[in-house]
């Protein structure tokens, strides 16, 4: 007999290594389990449809939740706009550390904030790699 590991999952019919029971494959026509419940479902939507409809009117607030998500989508926060002096010339941890004296003040929050200063973290990380590039250019011109 074979010896199956732990991690292995065997039946009695086919053993790993083994040929193929089935080398035709699966029998044109035949549904998988995934599309045979979406056909049952294709059957019974408008009746479920209504049932949950006819719930949420009788005062089911789960009902109720699960048709306006699909009515009405949630609303997406979105930042207010804010105005500060940012100075562009300046190193970028400088300029991290302008955003951080706006939040002190009151005139930036802390997640725009944390946006921002992420925005100057992936220009830092931009700006690393071009200067790797240009320091590699110039060890490869050197040696040539």
């Amino acid at each position: 007999m074979t010896e199956v590991s732990e991690t292995t999952v065997a039946t009695p019919k086919w053993v790993p290594g083994m040929k193929s029971p089935n080398p035709a494959g699966r029998p044109k026509g035949t549904l998988s389990k995934r599309d045979r419940v979406a056909q049952a479902l294709n059957d019974d939507a408008p009746e479920v449809v209504r049932k949950v409809i006819d719930a949420a009117l009788a005062g089911d607030m789960t009902a109720a939740g699960l048709v306006l998500s699909r009515i009405v989508p949630p609303i997406k926060a979105q930042a207010e706009r804010v105005q500060f002096e940012l100075s562009e010339g300046a190193p970028l941890s400088d300029q991290a550390a302008q955003i951080l004296q706006a939040v002190s003040e009151g005139k930036l929050d802390a997640d725009t904030a944390r946006i921002l200063i992420t925005c100057i973290q992936s220009v830092a990380g931009i700006r690393a790699v071009e200067d790797l590039e240009a320091r590699i250019i110039t060890l490869e011109a050197k040696q040539v």
